[in-house]
């Protein structure tokens, strides 16, 4: 059963039953904050606080969506990108996409404008749906983008220079198309990036994605009366993928758009909610929040709440044993997963095995892992190498970029460069991770773009960006900096430049320095580490 044939089921089964809620917190979203971080969020295009949809309106929704994008001629394997916040429109516009034919490209709402056009010129995409947020960025390179012949705008205010995809599609047919689909068919480009910062477009078939639907659904057992709380991103393929457990369920879901304690603990009362997938620093916020007294429990319906997971970065077990004070009933679960691997549940801990938090855990369902040495042979129990995973899950390959997939797909198996070992159990700990990418509160950053960013300041000589330990994000960006011969420089000075970045780019932490290079010419990232104490962030918490 394909995807979008597991929604048609939903409606005929659940029709007039809700499975989405969308939670808006009524305030005005700041411009350029990370998603891990509080959301001040805009009003939605009617005003209001709360909205729904049924089973049945959805897959009406998807095949509203799907007829505009085939009466304008878009034939089985194009490519429609999606560039929206967090809205009940979000999934039906995907799904509507996949219907057709087509491949959904979802973009991060975090890119700037010229960000958006090299991941639309990168994935071929003719056909773009964005929402109010975006309309100076698309602005900005529509008559860039010639490859996009149609632009279609979803919210108030529309900009002369799209069209109105809510006007247009109620005017398109409400049944389901005539197109055939298999499992191999392409379905999805999600995202990536490595040490370069440029973008990686990943090829995902509809094989990848159903195989996400029954991956999440055996890890965390989803029934019926099931509520998940979906909170980060829909771009993401963790949002998504974990969500995907929901859709073949049949049980509800609520999309909440910000991720203030108060915030999350009311909507899971009032809503009813079982299950919430947070990052490290919502749920350090939650506890935080608690024992400042911030927050009171018991003001709050959570009995019904039962299982808490986490995944994106590395969760210290001191955060756990935290949770479990005050949420002694909850069950626990650690997912580890990339985009190349359809996002989350190629590993996971699993519920019964809290016993083993600070592992990222085991196989996840149909997946297999080994750990390997530079010649990708299997290494010693307890030895450390890179991490490969091999299942259902693996993208199909980087879109046009056929050597970059030679690089990390062999004999079917993904290589992560995520380098790991394994204990006497069979449990996986993550000890390094070979690229040189930040992870800060679950998402990436790529230093090489904020050192070319620092290079353009008078004052500087030479920069290198290295993450260092951070107890709430896991990581922050610091920025070692070599002043040139004669010139004077403050911290003040240097945060100030970096005011033009978005804020999830700026270093949180300036140290003047030389940087040192090797005989080639590469920084020596390692010794600036070990002087400034950035201890490899995951060996360390296992050891916590």
């Amino acid at each position: 059963m394909l995807i979008t044939e597991i929604l048609a089921r939903n409606a005929l089964l659940y029709g007039q039953e809700k499975c989405l809620t969308e939670i808006n917190m009524d305030l005005q979203e700041r411009h350029n904050v990370t998603w891990m971080e509080y959301e001040l969020i805009e009003n939605n295009p009617a005003g209001e606080y709360r909205r729904e949809m049924t089973w049945r309106v959805f897959d009406e929704k998807a095949n509203r969506m799907a007829n505009l994008l085939l009466k304008r001629g878009i034939k089985k394997g194009d490519k429609v990108a999606i560039l929206l916040m967090n809205c009940l429109e979000w999934l039906p516009i995907y799904f509507g996409i996949l219907k057709a034919g087509a491949v959904a490209v979802p973009l991060n709402f975090r890119y700037t404008a010229e960000e958006i056009k090299y991941c639309l010129d990168l994935s071929d995409t003719v056909a773009l749906v964005f929402g109010p947020e975006f309309i100076d960025r698309i602005e900005a390179i529509y008559n860039d983008i010639p490859k996009v012949r149609m632009l279609f705008f979803s919210g108030e205010n529309r900009p002369l220079f799209a069209e109105n995809y809510d006007r247009l599609t109620a005017n398109c047919s409400s049944e389901a198309p005539s197109v055939e689909l298999s499992e191999d068919d392409d379905a999805a480009i999600y995202f990536s990036s490595g040490t370069t910062g440029f973008p990686k477009a990943i090829l995902h078939t509809h094989r990848s994605l159903v195989s996400a639907c029954y991956t999440e659904l055996n890890h965390h057992g989803q029934k019926r009366d099931d509520n998940f709380l979906c909170i980060p991103p829909l771009y993401h393929t963790g949002a998504k993928m974990h969500w995907f457990g929901s859709l073949l369920s049949g049980s509800k879901a609520v999309l909440l758009r910000g991720v203030k304690p108060e915030w999350i603990l009311k909507t899971v009362s009032e809503e009813k909610i079982t299950i919430v997938w947070l990052l490290v620093p919502w749920a350090q916020d939650i506890l935080d929040a608690i024992e400042r007294g911030d927050v009171k429990l018991e003001d709050y319906e959570l009995s019904q709440w039962r299982l808490m997971h986490i995944g994106a970065q590395p969760v210290p077990p001191s955060l756990i044993r935290r949770w479990k004070k005050y949420f002694p009933n909850h069950q626990y679960d650690t997912n580890y997963g990339l985009s190349e691997a359809i996002g989350p549940g190629c590993v996971h801990l699993g519920v019964e095995n809290i016993h083993k938090v600070g592992a990222i855990g085991i196989p996840g369902y149909k997946w297999e892992v080994k750990i390997t040495d530079e010649n990708g042979r299997p290494v010693k129990q307890g030895e450390v190498g890179e991490l490969a995973v091999k299942g259902p899950g693996v993208m199909k390959c980087y879109y046009k970029n056929p050597e970059a997939t030679a690089d990390v797909i062999k004999d079917g198996w993904l290589f992560t460069g995520d380098m790991a070992r394994m204990d006497e159990d069979g449990f996986i700990y993550l000890v390094d991770r070979k690229k040189d990418v930040i992870i800060s509160g679950g998402e990436n950053i790529y230093p090489v773009q904020i050192e070319d960013f620092l290079r353009a300041h008078d004052a500087i000589k030479d920069v290198a960006v290295i993450g260092l330990p951070d107890d709430r994000l896991g990581e922050i960006a610091a920025a070692i900096i070599e002043l040139k011969a004669g010139f004077e420089c403050t911290e003040e000075d240097i945060k100030a430049f970096c005011k033009s970045l978005p804020r999830y780019k700026r270093p949180r932490k300036i140290i003047f320095d030389q940087v040192p290079r090797n005989p080639t010419g590469k920084i020596e990232k390692p010794h600036l580490r070990e002087k400034y104490g950035a201890v490899r962030l995951v060996a360390a918490l296992t050891e916590r």
